[in-house]
């Protein structure tokens, strides 16, 4: 494991400690570019957010390239302790709020064509997919607050029941092929978005009405998980059609729907082929490291709270984005999630470079991934008789 500290662990310094406030401060971006948009009149520029995670940022990856540093491992109980960085999740919550309420209010009083209508919802819609993911950060920690915050935080794009999914679920069951919410070697992203949204809302409530009934409560329990947020949802989304009027609801719902279309890709990018082999007694091996696609690419990192560095999140849960770490050897995307978003969206073109990857790091034993029931007999046939080493292709 890469150690980015030199000298004892009490001068280390976090040399990206104020660069976090990338991850609070761009989900304000779209409210930004309606400002943009009412100054000038310009209504591509409610197209900028996509322009940054699409273009800008995948290009600022390759520009800055990767950072494998890591804490030293006496200094992360500093670090995880340190109030700076639980407070700065704390404070992206209500920035997803100011987003989402200019962004009703520009498609409501800007009277703008439906360019710049569909680049606000789509634009609100992709920091929908990021609270999300400061829903995720905030969801693995103990305290209530955090928890609370999750919740407010997720209401935002009305996917509240991610946290008990998430946690309950996907930690459970990761790189299986019960999980709804790893993807499958030769799956597209297309088929997996029909097999991870409704089966991540039945794994979800499933496990809740356990939760529940081991206590002598009804699913309908106003301690449901899954309902709080909801209620929040609904009491969010409704006032903003109170105050601005029916023309905001397309608004809501594309931007709702993006936001997990959002998470869908981050799914499917995470964990696409990894498996975890069954052991004698017919169960799972513990989750590793090797189980997760990692990326340390700076830029990419620095405005998702570290989520790419998926690897050590599954090993700790619980820690926080700060102290997450590089492990050598483990499966590497080319590239950070804004790219790989990108790539998956073109199937072909995902599979001539995700595929040797894959199996790669099985030594060319197709029996060892994670397979597309689908196309299993395909897939089998088509790489019979590998070899280890017959491929060129390597991890990046």
């Amino acid at each position: 494991m890469a150690d980015g500290a030199a000298g004892p662990s009490e001068n280390y310094r976090d040399k990206k400690r104020y660069f976090w406030l990338l991850s609070s401060l761009w989900v304000l971006f779209p409210a930004i570019s309606v400002a943009v948009t009412y100054v000038t009149g310009i209504e591509i520029f409610t197209w900028s957010t996509f322009a940054l995670w699409y273009v800008a940022i995948p290009i600022l990856d390759m520009v800055f390239g990767q950072d494998t540093s890591n804490p030293p491992e006496a200094a992360i109980h500093r670090l995880e302790n340190d109030n700076y960085y639980r407070y700065l999740a704390y404070a992206t919550v209500p920035l997803h709020y100011v987003t989402l309420i200019v962004g009703a209010w520009a498609v409501a009083s800007l009277g703008m064509s439906w360019v710049g209508y569909l680049g606000i919802a789509l634009s609100v819609g992709l920091i929908n997919g990021i609270a999300i993911n400061t829903g995720h950060e905030l969801g693995h920690k103990k305290s209530r607050v955090a928890k609370t915050l999750a919740k407010l935080s997720l209401a935002t794009t009305a996917y509240g029941h991610f946290m008990v999914e998430h946690n309950k679920g996907h930690h459970k069951d990761v790189a299986t092929p019960e999980d709804p919410a790893s993807s499958r070697f030769g799956e597209s992203i297309y088929r997996f978005v029909l097999r991870e949204i409704p089966g991540a809302l039945k794994r979800s409530w499933k496990n809740e009405k356990e939760r529940l009934a081991r206590q002598g409560k009804s699913p309908w329990s106003t301690e449901n998980e899954m309902l709080q947020p909801m209620a929040v949802t609904i009491a969010l989304y409704g006032g903003l059609i109170l105050a601005f009027g029916p023309v905001v609801i397309p608004f809501l719902l594309i931007a709702m729907a993006y936001g997990y279309w959002f998470l869908t890709m981050a799914n499917y990018v995470e964990h696409y082929g990894l498996l975890r082999q069954k052991q004698d007694d017919g169960r799972y091996e513990r989750c590793r490291p090797e189980h997760s696609w990692n990326t340390n690419h700076t830029m990419s990192n620095l405005v998702l709270f570290h989520l790419q560095r998926h690897s050590d999140h599954h090993a700790y849960p619980t820690r926080s984005y700060q102290s997450l770490r590089h492990f050598e050897d483990l499966p590497t995307l080319p590239s950070g999630y804004p790219g790989m978003f990108t790539l998956a969206m073109f199937p072909p073109l995902w599979r001539a470079v995700m595929d040797p990857r894959v199996l790669e790091l099985y030594d060319q034993d197709i029996h060892r991934v994670n397979l597309d029931p689908k196309h299993r007999d395909s897939i089998l046939r088509r790489y019979a008789g590998r070899k280890s080493g017959s491929s060129t292709a390597t991890t990046a």
